[in-house]
């Protein structure tokens, strides 16, 4: 449960939520749920256009795998707190130590992110906070030395 700038106790992941509730926080700038999920949506349109990287994601279906990655950007962000309700603190090392992410998966990671903000034609600000995060992110999460 959380309170809301109105003062009501709200459950976190519910599904339906008040943007102007985080105001003041990079989630509510960026624009919100909508604003993620597009993000996501398109890099894994990109993913699916992979096969090699595809591989990677042992579900059929990348929509699990889209909606783990914008609960998690949502949460990560000063938005709802869905993520964690539902899969706990987000361990990510933990959670990618299974898949090779070598550099070059790392760099195609990062292009298919890249074309997803690139789509998305945020603000100049905006974008670079986000791309600065994701460089990081997917630098730390590289697990497999080049051979």
């Amino acid at each position: 449960m959380r309170t809301t700038n109105s003062g009501e106790q709200q459950s976190a992941s519910s599904e339906e939520y008040r943007l102007e509730d985080y105001a003041g926080t990079f989630y509510y700038a960026v624009g919100g749920k909508e604003t993620f999920q597009k993000l996501t949506e398109i890099f894994y349109r990109e993913v699916a256009k992979d096969p090699d990287f595809r591989a990677m994601y042992p579900e059929e279906d990348l929509g699990p795998a889209q909606m783990r990655l914008q609960l998690f950007l949502e949460q990560y962000w000063g938005g709802p707190t869905t993520y964690g309700e539902r899969r706990g603190h987000p361990r990510l090392r933990m959670r990618h130590h299974p898949f090779p992410v070598n550099s070059e998966n790392r760099d195609k990671w990062l292009r298919f992110m890249r074309t997803a903000l690139d789509e998305l034609a945020l603000p100049q600000l905006q974008d670079a906070t986000l791309w600065d995060y994701f460089e990081r992110a997917a630098h730390s999460l590289q697990n497999t030395p080049d051979n």
